[in-house]
Formats: C-alpha cells, sequence, structure tokens
C-alpha cells in the first residue's frame, strides 16, 4: 500500500504526517494523533459519531481518507473549547442532560456548532434539521434540542453584553 505525506491544521495545531493511502481520517485522529473524541461508529457514514469540521463544514470522518484532509483545518471535539474549561455549547449539553451514554455526543457538539455558527437564533426545527444526520439511540433528541437553544440563548447573551462593554 502506498503512504502520502500529509500537512493539516487539527484544532489550530499544524501536524505533518506520512499515512497510508486508505487510512480513514477517524483512524488518523484518534490513532496517529491520540485525539479520542472523535467517535467511530458505524463507518458507513451513517451514525454521525465520527462528525468533524473540514474547512468548517460538517464531514463523517470515516468517509474521509486522512490524505484528502492534506492542507485542511479540522476541528474535533476537543477543539471546541480553549483549554479545560467546557465550551457554551457543551455546558449547555452537560446542564440539560444531553448526553446518556454518550456515544453520540461529539459529533452531535460538531453538528450543533456548526449550526451555531451559521444560525445563532435556530428553531427547534432548524437545530432537528442540522443533527438529523446523527443517531442517538438513548435521549429521544428532546434534551439535545433544549440544550442547543440553550447555547444559542447564552451565546446571544454574551454577544449582546459584548457589544455593549467592548474590551
Amino acid at each position: 500500500m502506498s503512504e502520502h505525506e500529509i500537512e493539516l491544521r487539527v484544532n489550530g495545531q499544524l501536524y505533518a504526517s506520512v499515512v497510508p493511502s486508505r487510512q480513514s481520517l477517524v483512524d488518523f485522529l484518534r490513532d496517529d494523533l491520540k485525539l479520542k473524541g472523535t467517535h467511530v461508529g458505524c463507518e458507513h457514514g451513517v451514525c454521525g459519531a465520527c462528525t468533524v469540521l473540514i474547512d468548517g463544514a460538517p464531514a463523517r470522518s470515516c468517509l474521509v481518507f486522512a490524505v484528502m484532509a492534506d492542507e485542511c483545518a479540522i476541528t474535533t471535539v476537543e477543539g471546541l473549547s480553549d483549554g479545560p474549561e467546557l465550551s457554551v455549547l457543551q455546558d449547555a449539553f452537560w446542564e440539560s442532560h444531553a448526553m446518556q451514554c454518550g456515544y453520540c455526543t461529539p459529533g452531535m457538539l460538531i453538528a450543533a456548532h456548526s449550526l451555531l455558527l451559521q444560525n445563532a437564533t435556530p428553531s427547534d426545527s432548524q437545530i432537528r434539521d442540522a443533527l438529523s444526520g446523527n443517531i442517538c439511540r438513548c435521549t429521544g433528541y428532546v434534551q439535545i434540542v433544549d440544550a442547543v437553544q440553550l447555547a444559542a440563548t447564552r451565546l446571544t447573551s454574551q454577544s449582546r453584553a459584548g457589544e455593549e462593554n467592548p474590551r
């Protein structure tokens, strides 16, 4: 099997590596970079557990070869917060009990993060649509939708407070 040199930015940090042609991005993230937050679920692009952002767009990392991500910017669930503190979205998931087994949570967080970057005040219907590619077998999605709404409210409030009190 042939190998390829790649260079990509993951959660803001530049990595250069040599990867086999058929190594999936999820395996590269988990095995080579030791970023275990991105989960491997169905390995067919159906469940959404492996969702990451590639150049800002949600993508199933089990369906992308690592070599295809050459020169891309990747955001994993580990990249949603700065340091040990939870992001507003992660905190809203925790507070709303939006996870039970937690297996789908990284993919849900990435999909919700992407939505909130595009739409600061999504409706429940828009949230459900944005999360429709992520399967959760535990929660019934009610708490997940509630968490995204809570995060949207908090982020909007923070944005308004920042406009009133520029630093």
